[in-house]
């Protein structure tokens, strides 16, 4: 059974824009999922379907066997966790603990219960700062980071991540993507949303792309992004690792790579 369901879906906001345009899919525990797209096409408004935040305008989303359109969205967030774009959008404390904490006393945990959770989910984003500090005195990637321990806090069996790695340095963001690749390691679904095609091709094992609404493509990473007419029809520049398998294949170099770090590894015995 999917953990996730999508069954012709379609959405409009208000009369005139049809966002989803009958989406169909399914999504099953601990896979590692990139959602591409360009803007407009649909990506977030999608990953809004999937705990409750938007309701189809027609169709149905199932989530654990739920429909959204019936499920409270704070039922579904147990399931299903959004850290947005925007971490100035989610905080709204006056400490990181109450960041933390605020969503484990919505389900109504023991307080008793919370100051241990929340000191793993901030060491699990490795976010060390005093619990009494205000969050918004952060940098954008510690209110980030702290955004994602926010929705840690409350255990889903899906985590989506939306742009996660922007305004972040290289160095953190390559520490944010492991703690991700480990949380995936340990059975969690992720959803990452993202205009960074080596980020999906790096780290994802299937990818969706978006078009005006509709599913252009939907199959596994390294298959869809070596394809160039996909990309070509999304308009998303393939990854520059693909391209310059492509270049190099007449020497051997496997044609569909698409991560830098099996580029790598080849160039490195291979030469």
């Amino acid at each position: 059974m999917p953990l996730i369901e999508l069954k012709d879906v379609r959405y409009w906001y208000g009369r005139e824009v049809e966002a989803l345009r009958g989406v169909s899919l399914e999504i099953r525990e601990g896979e590692f999922i990139a959602l591409l797209g360009q803007n407009g096409s649909g990506k977030t408004t999608l990953a809004k379907h999937l705990n409750g935040l938007l309701k189809p305008t027609s169709g149905t989303v199932l989530v654990s066997g739920k429909d959204t359109r019936s499920a409270r969205i704070a039922q579904l967030s147990r399931i299903v966790g959004y850290v947005f774009q925007n971490p100035d959008h989610m905080i709204f404390a006056k400490t990181i603990f109450d960041e933390v904490a605020f969503g484990l006393r919505n389900v109504k945990t023991p307080e008793t219960e919370i100051p241990p959770l929340v000191d793993r989910v901030l060491a699990l984003v490795d976010l060390k700062k005093p619990l009494t500090e205000d969050p918004h005195s952060l940098s954008m990637g510690e209110r980030r980071r702290l955004t994602i321990a926010s929705v840690l806090a409350l255990d889903p069996k899906v985590l989506i991540l939306d742009e996660p790695t922007t305004g972040v340095d290289y160095h953190r963001a390559s520490l944010l993507m492991e703690t991700v690749v480990q949380l995936n390691q340990a059975g969690r679904t992720i959803i990452l949303i993202t205009h960074d095609i080596a980020l999906a091709a790096e780290y994802s094992n299937r990818t969706i792309i978006l078009k005006d609404g509709g599913i252009l493509a939907d199959g596994p990473t390294r298959s869809v992004l070596s394809k160039r007419q996909l990309t070509s029809q999304s308009n998303i520049l393939p990854p520059q690792v693909s391209m310059l398998a492509e270049r190099l294949s007449i020497f051997g170099f496997p044609p569909q790579t698409v991560r830098i770090s099996e580029a790598a590894e080849w160039l490195l015995t291979h030469i």
